[in-house]
């Protein structure tokens, strides 16, 4: 028995060598105060004064095969997510085995075809968003340079389960064919080219749904299944690329589209070009009924099955972030443009560090849009919706955004990035609203300087103004940052609302934070007022109330 128990050992000690475990974590807790000035009352926090979103996650490794889990606390959520949210347990496991051949995974997964328009399952923490899918995904790789994929699944949809068909089983296929791989000769060519090709369906059990549409009960008829499908490609020429995806929805009648059978359209196009010093791109998006979600019910940011890709720039500076653009799935136009220069050092004006400037600007208007005839209105549930043409621009502007950014290094230890922006942000139409803002047209400047006093101490200033005369009226904003490499941050921060018409509304939204880094652990404590907002990431979005308390973030890997 004795030998017996020592060979398991021994055999047990074989098999976990060479194993590896890997994870993560992050913790976000808020003590929230109350705020007359900002509205923030006792009702409005119903005594849920502490809340919590917190994660873990845990990988396991050995050879060819891996497994993980991650395991969520949202108690109850911080304020600004959804409180569906509200719960613990584990929403995400896999179990995964891959070679020079195929590659399997049961589970929960994140997979994206192409630039997503047709599939994108991902996560994205500070939106509150995970639409990953739990079932099957295979990858196949029969010869270089051609991979196929498949996938079958239900998605998240926060902590309630997969039961009689409440809510839509999504299948998934894409060929991606790298012909440079592919075709003997290619591999050292000077023109790379990538081909593509995906298809997503998503079946729905119900075939008919009531409708009360202008107070009149309508009975519809359901596709039960909504393929999404299209192609794409990328090509390489030296400097140059351009990679354009297009893809095509069958009718599909929902909440967000207001119940019409409309076909959906999408065409994301981006070009680029560089050399030495220069670099430009121009991207452009159509986008035609194009919400695609695995619950046609579903209004919010959840379940969502492709991603439209944002042409918009994504700014960081706080006034110049006020007034971010989210994609409008049901129809949208625009076009983008980035030119980047950087001037050498010793030029007559890059001077003795040399000089970068990057100008950008985009512009995204809604559909034309024309009657079907002369008795249905445009958007009629129950109907074709509405006709438009290929790329027509029609007179609704939804978003302008024109700006210069210049970096410039003094010396070796005084550094700074100047910016102007002149925006023009349609609040009705990107926040929902229904004629009650309007364009809100604003101007931005920014000043960020950066002083090295020695390796390790360094301190950041920024100044910031932002002038309009719709919404809030006039803002103005400083932050003051010191760093002590490698482990301290401390910032001081105010943004101030001098110009709101309602004096009562001139606040001042203070932030005072700290941080200490240790290796891959981080910790920082911040005490102030959030103002209230959209917050986006590659254009989705979520709103933001306004809070004034203590956060605490901890956040670990290893």
């Amino acid at each position: 028995m004795m030998m017996f128990l020592f060979s398991m050992k021994a055999e047990s000690q074989d098999i976990l060598k060479g194993s590896e475990v890997h994870g993560s974590m992050q913790l976000d807790a808020a003590y929230y105060l109350k705020d007359n000035k900002m509205g923030i009352t006792d009702s409005t926090l119903a005594g849920q004064l502490i809340r919590m979103n917190a994660f873990t996650e845990v990988n396991y490794s050995l050879g060819n095969f891996t497994a993980g889990m991650r395991f969520e606390a949202y108690i109850p959520p911080l304020t600004g997510y959804d409180a569906q949210y509200n719960g613990v347990g584990v929403p995400y496991w896999y179990a995964n085995y891959k070679n020079s051949f195929i590659d399997v995974t049961a589970g929960n997964f994140y997979e994206q075809f192409g630039n997503g328009m047709i599939m994108r399952t991902y996560q994205e923490w500070t939106l509150g968003v995970d639409n990953s899918l739990q079932g099957i995904r295979v990858k196949i790789m029969p010869v270089k340079g051609i991979t196929f994929k498949g996938v079958y699944g239900v998605q998240r949809y926060y902590w309630e389960p997969f039961k009689d068909y409440n809510r839509g089983i999504v299948k998934g296929f894409d060929g991606d064919f790298n012909l440079n791989e592919m075709i003997t000769g290619w591999a050292d060519a000077k023109v790379k080219l990538i081909l593509g090709g995906s298809i997503a369906s998503n079946y729905q059990h119900e075939s008919t749904k009531d409708i009360t549409s202008n107070g009149q009960l309508l009975t519809l008829h359901m596709p039960q299944n909504v393929a999404n499908y299209g192609g794409r490609f990328n090509l390489n020429i030296g400097g140059f690329n351009w990679q354009t995806e297009y893809a095509h929805k069958i009718n599909d009648p929902s909440a967000r589209n207001n119940y019409i059978y409309k076909d959906g359209n999408g065409l994301f196009t981006n070009m680029s070009w560089s050399q030495k010093g220069l670099g430009i791109q121009v991207m452009s998006k159509w986008i035609d009924n194009m919400s695609y979600k695995s619950d046609r019910t579903i209004v919010n940011n959840m379940v969502d099955i492709n991603y439209l890709p944002a042409i918009t720039k994504q700014h960081t500076y706080a006034l110049a972030s006020m007034y971010p653009y989210a994609t409008q799935p049901d129809g949208e136009v625009g076009i983008s443009g980035t030119v980047t220069i950087h001037l050498p050092k010793n030029s007559p004006l890059g001077g003795k560090s040399g000089l970068s400037i990057a100008a950008n600007f985009s512009q995204v208007n809604g559909l034309k849009q024309t009657k079907l005839n002369d008795t249905t209105a445009i958007g009629q549930t129950g109907t074709l919706g509405y006709k438009t043409t290929f790329y027509g621009f029609g007179n609704t502007l939804y978003y302008q955004d024109g700006n210069i950014e210049v970096s410039k290094k003094f010396n070796s230890k005084w550094k700074g990035i100047f910016t102007y922006l002149h925006q023009a942000y349609n609040k009705d139409v990107v926040e929902g609203h229904v004629n009650q803002y309007g364009i809100v047209y604003s101007h931005i400047g920014v000043a960020d300087i950066a002083w090295s006093i020695t390796k390790k101490l360094n301190l950041r200033w920024e100044v910031q103004g932002l002038w309009t005369r719709q919404d809030k009226g006039n803002w103005a904003a400083g932050l003051v940052e010191l760093t002590i490499s490698p482990a301290w941050f401390f910032s001081v921060m105010d943004q101030y609302n001098y110009g709101n018409n309602d004096s009562s509304q001139r606040l001042n939204y203070y932030l005072v934070s700290a941080g200490y880094t240790n290796h891959t652990s981080r910790i920082s404590l911040s005490w102030g007022r959030q103002r209230e907002g959209i917050i986006c990431v590659g254009g989705v979005c979520r709103y933001v109330p306004a809070t004034n308390g203590v956060t605490l973030t901890l956040t670990s890997s290893f």
